[in-house]
């Protein structure tokens, strides 16, 4: 058996002119970390390795498994003649084991769904995640203020949207309190957003939000647990990628106390990938992420960055780096070798051999290792196989996720979104109170004015009727004869005409008569 000095990990086995057995110190684990190589050198090996050996030291583990193999370290492995081998030669008793393991997936689909808030999430972050400018992240800023004011909670992009939509239809009354808005930049933050949607960061952002202490578990027998994020589908969208694990540094960053240099780390994360961090960010962004790097170790959290090259990784951060695991990198251009050198300079010199023409030729499954000894100075770098892990090397099958999923310590806690009322909720009602107030204001001003004009027409009767009674009353007319006949009148007038005319003749005849008689 390997002799390992308690707080020790062992990690791998150097020839004994370089070293013998190379283990790494527990209390200098939070000084940060380097795995680096070219593809299909063994990195992800190491960073399994690491991870086992952390849980059963009782450190939990974050890692990103972003090609889907590292997800077998939740079975015990099966270890086949070459591992058996390796394992003799470094006197090791290799046991079949895994250690306890939590799988979480922003999408929902291998894993539990892991979500933050917009609030959370923050402007700077989200404005590296829609690549806006330094004006279009003033507004942004202005959005968040504004949202703080007015008691809004900003938990999906929905709420987002919602806020970025009522400082445009208030931008008057925005530009006076918080600065300058305008409709263009909300539209193109708007058009952001929408990419994000299409990303999926709408399965990011919402609630049931991550509670942290759920990744810095141990289970009943002291082992760490070992949280997986399924990210072979995240990693398409890489700077979605990047950002969330940027998020979950810092969260670790505000959230955790100082507790110095402990024992062992209280978390230990992998950051797979992690060149996607620093590609073209901007300079606020590298400012956040080297503090969060220099400062986040007095908090017990130990980062270790997994990337092809370390020239992937800024000066300024790799400086903070103690613990370096270098696999074989191939120079066949100039660029290349540029930064082999650049990686060769980085290790503590072995008089053994060069390490530049050392790092061209590492097999598979070996690495030059130099870690903090117990004063924090790197040790001599040694040439070293790393160990074969326990676990099992490839992917876990859908059946072996889903029994794992099934004894989960965190089973249904987030399984379900909450949608509670929130700033689209609010602005939403809001903007339908203000649209019935303006209904009715109009109602209101329709019969005002309805009313208006019928008073003024009663007025105007009024005031005619007034002037009618104040004339004076006309004289009388004897009422006009009609120079037409009535009926009666007109039988006596033919009465007449007959008549008269008779008695006439007959009163002369009679006259006449007698004179002549």
């Amino acid at each position: 058996m390997v002799d390992v000095p308690e707080g020790t990990m062992f990690v791998g086995m150097a020839p004994e002119t370089e070293g013998g057995p190379q283990v790494m110190r527990l209390d200098r684990a939070n000084r940060h970390g380097l795995v680096a190589g070219a593809t299909g050198t063994g990195k992800t090996v190491t960073l399994q390795i690491l991870a086992q050996a952390f849980s059963d030291a009782g450190v939990p583990v974050f890692a990103a498994d972003v090609k889907g193999d590292l997800s077998g370290i939740c079975v015990a492995g099966t270890p086949n003649e070459k591992m058996l081998a390796r394992a003799a030669g470094m006197n090791l008793a290799l046991r079949p084991d895994c250690p306890p393991t939590v799988f979480w997936d922003l999408y929902g689909e291998k894993g539990h769904p892991v979500r933050t808030t917009i609030s959370e999430m923050g402007p700077l972050l989200l404005s590296r995640l829609m690549e806006l400018n330094e004006v279009q992240e003033g507004v942004l800023n202005i959005v968040f203020k504004m949202a703080d004011d007015e008691g809004l909670l900003l938990l999906d992009l929905k709420d987002l949207q919602a806020a970025l939509k009522y400082v445009a239809d208030n931008e008057k009354e925005v530009d006076v309190k918080y600065g300058n808005v305008s409709a263009a930049t909300v539209g193109t933050i708007q058009r952001g957003l929408l990419q994000l949607e299409t990303q999926g960061a709408e399965n990011l952002f919402g609630e049931p939000a991550l509670n942290l202490s759920d990744l810095m578990r141990v289970d009943g027998s002291g082992r760490g647990v070992v949280s997986i994020l399924a990210a072979d589908r995240l990693i398409q969208s890489p700077r979605l990628y990047a950002t969330f694990l940027l998020w979950l540094l810092s969260e670790l960053f505000e959230e955790l106390p100082e507790i110095g240099d402990p024992e062992k780390p209280r978390l230990v994360f992998f950051f797979d990938e992690a060149h996607l961090l620093f590609r073209d960010a901007p300079r606020a962004l590298m400012e956040k992420v080297e503090q969060v790097v220099r400062l986040i170790r007095s908090k017990g959290v130990g980062i270790y960055f997994v990337t092809q090259n370390p020239a992937d990784i800024p000066e300024t951060v790799l400086a903070q780096l103690g613990n370096r695991f270098q696999h074989a990198l191939r120079a066949y251009t100039p660029a290349e070798q540029k930064g082999l050198r650049a990686a060769a300079a980085s290790f503590r010199p072995n008089p053994a051999f060069d390490t530049a023409e050392a790092i061209q030729g590492l097999g598979v499954g070996e690495a030059l290792v130099s870690v903090l000894d117990e004063k924090g100075a790197p040790t001599v770098t040694a040439r070293t196989l790393i160990r074969p892990p326990s676990s099992r090397l490839g992917p876990a099958s859908p059946e072996e996720r889903a029994a794992v999923q099934g004894r989960s310590p965190v089973k249904g806690l987030y399984d379900t979104a909450i949608d509670r009322e929130s700033a689209f909720e609010r602005i939403s009602q809001k903007t339908a109170d203000g649209q019935h107030k303006a209904e009715l204001d109009a109602a209101e001003a329709q019969v005002a004015r309805q009313r208006a004009a019928q008073e003024k027409e009663w007025a105007k009767e009024q005031a005619r009727r007034e002037r009618e009674m104040s004339r004076p009353a006309p004289r009388a007319r004897a009422p006009a004869r009609s120079s037409r006949q009535g009926m009666g009148e007109t039988i006596a007038k033919s009465v007449v005409r007959t008549v008269v005319p008779q008695l006439t003749r007959a009163l002369l005849r009679g006259l006449l008569g007698g004179l002549k008689r």
